[in-house]
Order: C-alpha cells, then structure tokens, then sequence
C-alpha cells in the first residue's frame, strides 16, 4: 500500500482516501489526490478534460478551429486518431482527412 501524505494544513499523518480527494480526521481538510506522472521524456499533455494524453491516442475537436491559409476550416466533433505528443505550443501533431498534416493545441481537443 502507497503512504499518504500528510495533510497540507495542520501536518496530520492520518489522511485518507475519500471519492478521489484525501481527508484529514483532524482539522477536516480536503484536498485533490495529485497523480504524479512522470514521463520518460517529461513530456505530460492534457486534454480539455485534464485526461492524460499519450501518442497514438485517439481525440475529438471541441469547436471549430480556422485554418491558417484555407477557406475551410475543422469542424467541432472532427475525429483524429494516432496524434503524437511534441513539445511546443501546438503540443499535437496529427493527420486530418481533407487538410494533411495538422498541428493542434491541446486545449481544443477531448480524448475520444
């Protein structure tokens, strides 16, 4: 079993597991479970959700997104599978149907 830590506020050793948040019984803090993802490559990109992106992973566009240079544009609910993760900020290499190759921020895009 993985040790808890201690409660932010009053040093409490005594922090629990309740429906995704750790408690203290001492002063009745609450707090967010921190997921520690480390990466090999330090590389940590998340979706409009917060969900953990990683390469091959399938996404779905969350509003219309204007392309530089064309007079379309990708519409919401646009599906692009295989991404892969680069550094930067468009963090999504991708390949759309219709427009080739793409480079999409993460902040517009729900994993699918």
């Amino acid at each position: 079993m993985s040790q808890l830590p201690p409660c932010p506020v009053c040093n409490s050793a005594y922090a629990y597991e309740m429906n995704n948040m750790l408690a203290c019984p001492e002063c009745g803090h609450e707090w967010a479970v921190v997921v520690d993802v480390d990466a090999p490559g330090g590389l940590v990109v998340k979706d409009v959700n917060g969900n953990v992106l990683t390469d091959g992973d399938s996404v779905v566009t969350i509003k219309t997104l204007p392309v530089k240079g064309s007079s379309q544009s990708i519409k919401a609910g646009t599906k692009v599978k295989n991404i892969r993760l680069v550094e930067g900020d468009h963090n999504i290499d991708c390949r759309i149907d219709g427009f080739g190759a793409m480079a999409l921020k993460s902040e517009f895009v729900k994993k699918a």
